[in-house]
């Protein structure tokens, strides 16, 4: 079984309204490489640390591979320049989970 991989996103959106056009493409890329959204904005608080970020969002993809082609190799490429110039900051990390117990 190969482990999950997620995309954990921060960003502060300064325009929304030119990011809402981001935010209509970026879903059907996604869904393109096996992804899924586990958060797109919504209620937090931090419990821990200093860290306060303005939107955080969160994908599951099948495998690293799978998350690493949606962003290099896809439409999402054309689909993120969308957001060119709507944002504050953009912060995206990929990282592999574990497997789950058979």
């Amino acid at each position: 079984m190969t482990a999950p991989a997620y995309i954990v996103v921060e960003m502060n959106i300064t325009d929304p309204e030119r990011y809402k056009e981001y935010m209509a493409k970026a879903p059907a890329c996604v869904k393109a490489f096996g992804g899924e959204y586990l958060v797109r904005g919504g209620k937090k608080e931090t419990l821990e640390g200093d860290w306060q970020p303005h939107r955080v969002a969160m994908l599951r993809f099948p495998s690293y591979e799978k998350a690493k082609a949606f962003y290099e190799d896809g439409p999402y490429a054309e689909v993120r320049k969308l957001r060119a110039g709507t944002t504050e900051y953009f912060n995206m990390v990929l990282v592999e989970g574990v497997e789950a117990p058979v």
